[in-house]
């Protein structure tokens, strides 16, 4: 499903110049489900960013089931980020002034769906992450677990075949995580979800179907 060679990312010129990614190559096929681990520093967040088109390479490519998305611009470029990939990150990114529904309706009114077209869809998934009772809920009537429920909720809205999380349970407690694991579990399984997850936990990574280690933005075997 995705293929990355020689992958590299740096930041700054001359003397300041960082290397965060130093030539990663890794495939990852459908429907796998893959945690990424290693310090902080080692590159997995920018790695994360660059696999789901939020940033770009500095060398390298990244190509999605054939397409170099690397490439990608304008329109192209925000199509495929909205509606092929689904982001999860560790500060669910909710908008405070929005209800539950109202936040999950969001990439769908960006695709240009009518109000009408993206409320039974948000509400929909909003019931499937067992939210139902807490549509019209603003993020500060919700609990971490609650809003992290309406963030995959979101991600998911535009049905993404490719799910990428960074530290989804990692401001949770050990419980609370252990639901969320489930869920994406249950997600992965109901929807044919290729998953990349990074996580500090041991525990998340070792349920995964495959643990990548990175280190000093490298990929080590």
């Amino acid at each position: 499903m995705i293929e990355i060679v020689g992958l590299t990312k740096s930041f700054g010129i001359g003397q300041g110049r960082v290397e965060v990614l130093r030539g990663v190559d890794l495939r990852i096929e459908q429907g796998e489900r893959i945690a990424v681990v290693g310090s902080s520093g080692a590159g997995k967040t920018t790695f994360m960013h660059i696999i789901g088109a939020l940033d770009r390479p500095t060398s390298g490519s990244v190509s999605y089931q054939g397409t170099n998305i690397s490439s990608l611009k304008g329109a192209v470029l925000d199509a495929f980020r909205n509606g092929t990939v689904g982001f999860v990150f560790q500060f669910n990114q909710l908008l405070p002034e929005f209800t539950a529904l109202e936040n999950v309706m969001m990439p769908a009114l960006v695709a240009r769906k009518t109000h009408r077209e993206a409320s039974p869809m948000a509400e929909a998934l909003l019931r499937e992450v067992g939210l139902g009772h807490r549509l019209h809920h603003k993020p500060g009537q919700l609990s971490g677990g609650e809003q992290q429920r309406v963030a995959i909720a979101r991600a998911l809205v535009m049905s993404p075949q490719l799910l990428l999380a960074d530290e989804p349970t990692g401001n949770l407690d050990s419980r609370t995580a252990d639901e969320i694991f489930r869920l994406l579990n249950d997600l992965h399984q109901s929807r044919g979800l290729t998953m990349v997850i990074v996580t500090h936990s041991e525990t998340l990574a070792g349920r995964m179907d495959r643990i990548v280690h990175m280190e000093d933005g490298l990929v080590r075997a």
